[in-house]
């Protein structure tokens, strides 16, 4: 006899709008950025990324950052995204600026993400 597990529902979906522009912080606070877009897998429906913005003033001369979305916890208090990354390790982070998206479809490139946020990647989980 095959059974299933069933595991409980936990959370309430809520709408991409919601996650765009909420911060993001290390773990002592400090704010890391705000998440500016939300990059799905369009056939299986998860989320891969949530892009970053770090640095600038004004959004001039930010970075953006693809970040495993699993790489992020939500904080219910504070309404805002944990990034469990220094700062200066973020700053070594592979990065791009906003008129100079990668190529998201190279499988080579997504394993790096993953790598440097040491995080299994969202296509085989």
């Amino acid at each position: 006899m095959n059974q299933t597990q069933s595991v409980a529902f936990g959370n309430s979906p809520i709408k991409a709008s919601n996650v765009i522009g909420k911060d993001v912080v290390n773990p002592a606070g400090k704010n890391l950025g705000d998440i500016k877009e939300i990059m799905l897998d369009p056939v299986s429906g998860k989320v891969a990324y949530a892009v970053l913005s770090f640095g600038g003033f004004l959004g001039l001369g930010e970075k953006l950052f693809a970040v495993p979305f699993s790489a992020l916890t939500y904080n219910h208090e504070q309404d805002d995204y944990r990034l469990d990354v220094n700062e200066e390790r973020l700053t070594s982070a592979p990065g791009f600026d906003s008129s100079n998206w990668p190529t998201m479809a190279s499988e080579e490139w997504n394993r790096d993400i993953y790598k440097f946020y040491e995080k299994r990647p969202y296509w085989e989980i």
